[in-house]
């Protein structure tokens, strides 16, 4: 699988519970949280600064998920990495 142009195919990396105050704070429970982290699968040949295996950060709202060879990943645009890690 290779991305093209300005995409980036991410594969999203599961936050691990935490426990505050004797609860455990889940990724779905924690709604306030903006943005996940995720290690790049693929950038597209008009991406700048990003490489595979990178671990980035991304707008939670941003791109679509795919599935490929039985596996979910997701493709979003460049412009919504805020940082590499």
């Amino acid at each position: 699988m290779k991305a093209v142009n300005h995409y980036v195919v991410i594969d999203k990396i599961k936050e691990t519970e935490k426990k505050v105050g004797g609860l455990i704070m889940t990724e779905d429970t924690n709604e306030d949280v903006r943005y996940f982290k995720g290690k790049v699968i693929s950038a597209g040949n008009l991406v700048e600064a990003v490489k595979e295996e990178d671990v980035v950060w991304y707008d939670r709202h941003a791109g679509h998920g795919i599935e490929y060879d039985n596996k979910f990943y997701f493709v979003i645009k460049a412009r919504d990495i805020l940082l590499v890690d």
